[in-house]
């Protein structure tokens, strides 16, 4: 299925882009995790298992069991802290 990816703060940076389009196989925001991580550099170090990284599908926050869908936005971005 084709969806958009995008890469926000400090995994952008790392990635090197803001966006791509996708063809994936993953049913989930975790298998998605997983195909990017799969992919090497830039993508494995900078989306870890075990580094804190916040997901959201169609502009909600969600966790790594939810669906993918045809055309679905997902976001990646460290999480956000503030003062």
């Amino acid at each position: 299925m084709k969806i958009t990816v995008r890469y926000f703060a400090s995994i952008r940076e790392a990635v090197g882009r803001g966006s791509e389009a996708l063809d994936t196989a993953a049913a989930t925001l975790g298998g998605l995790r997983d195909e990017l991580i799969a992919r090497g550099e830039p993508y494995a170090p900078a989306l870890a298992r075990g580094k804190a990284v916040r997901l959201a599908l169609d502009q909600v926050m969600s966790d790594e069991a939810a669906a993918l869908r045809e055309g679905a936005e997902v976001a990646f971005f460290p999480p956000v802290t503030g003062g």
